[in-house]
């Protein structure tokens, strides 16, 4: 029996998974991520948090430390602002790649056995200014979260890779299924806080789309690349001054301007090499993928196949992927 401990560290969230021959069996997170090293400018509460996180972990899972025999870090842990810095491997960059890249650290203060952290990517651009910084762009996390996505549902690039969420990421994989390149955006941030923190809250009611509603959404990607993001973000609050839609209808309506400002970018960005025919995978936040894929189905400039991945089948990509990219490296027996 092969007990694997994956660790994923985002932003502002850490998750704790123990596998027991490829199988998951004990699961738990907290609301810990580099943000609180970036805030407080020293990494305790992070490694309090990760810290705690596994304990509790090893806890549910009835799994002693001593039985553990791999641990595996992806996302943000190895960052300037994570557990241990990590450089980013350059695209094109694939299962091998990243298991190359993969560096053993020691630290104490979060767990006594060695992790193993897998390294991010970052596109290749040389002499970065204005004039092509757009095509710059670098991940950590949604790599190990490809290579699984890739494997699970048995995809053969090439493929674009749609990850809408806080920080949305569109992932370009060659026919060797190697990412060649990467764009973010601030799609759910940007929700977060046009919803909560501007004079929309109250139109709003601070609460994000319930469900979708796809003339209301499909009606704000319309606007958004017409006529600007900024007046159809404003444009919530005439249609609930003026007209009968109801919240959830002016929720659709911001999410598809924010979406639809995206597919701009999915269609336009130097970052990423995407072509009409290109297939196309989504996952992520289900409300936001469910949108996407509307929005594409919807838009006359991309004509390759649409696969969305199911919440059953993105449920521990992370660790997956982590688990994926060790056997690559030969840690996994």
């Amino acid at each position: 029996m092969t007990h694997i401990l994956t660790i994923d560290t985002g932003t502002t969230n850490t998750r704790v998974t123990i596998w027991l021959d490829g199988l998951v069996i004990a699961h738990e997170a907290c609301e810990v991520g580099v943000r609180d090293t970036a805030i407080t400018g020293n990494r305790e509460k992070l490694q309090n948090g990760v810290r705690d996180t596994i304990i509790k972990t090893l806890a549910s899972g009835k799994v002693n430390e001593e039985q553990i025999d791999l641990v595996i870090g992806t996302g943000m842990i190895s960052s300037n602002v994570g557990l241990f810095e990590l450089p980013h491997v350059q695209a094109p960059a694939g299962l091998s790649q990243l298991a190359r890249g993969m560096v053993s650290v020691t630290i104490p203060e979060v767990f006594a056995k060695p992790i193993w952290l897998v390294p991010g990517v970052k596109n290749v651009v040389d002499n970065i200014g204005l004039h092509n910084c757009e095509a710059m762009d670098m991940m950590r996390g949604e790599e190990v979260e490809v290579m699984a996505v890739l494997d699970q549902l048995e995809i053969t690039g090439p493929a674009m890779m749609v990850m809408p969420g806080s920080h949305s990421k569109f992932v370009c994989v060659d026919d060797k299924n190697r990412i060649t390149g990467c764009v973010t955006t601030l799609a759910g941030e940007l929700m977060y806080v046009i919803t909560h923190n501007t004079i929309l809250a109250k139109s709003l009611d601070s609460q994000f789309a319930s469900h979708i509603a796809e003339e209301m959404l499909l009606a704000g990607a319309k606007s958004a690349q017409n006529i600007g993001l900024g007046r159809t973000c404003f444009n919530v609050r005439t249609l609930d001054q003026f007209t009968i839609y109801e919240r959830n209808d002016r929720a659709n309506f911001l999410l598809g301007a924010i979406l639809g400002a995206d597919l701009l970018t999915l269609k336009n960005s130097t970052a990423i090499d995407m072509l009409p025919g290109t297939p196309i995978v989504i996952c992520g936040k289900p409300i936001m993928k469910e949108a996407l894929a509307i929005l594409i189905r919807n838009d006359d400039f991309f004509s390759g196949k649409l696969t969305v991945v199911s919440d059953e089948t993105q449920a521990h990509l992370a660790g997956l992927g982590a688990i994926r990219v060790a056997s690559a490296r030969g840690l996994v027996k």
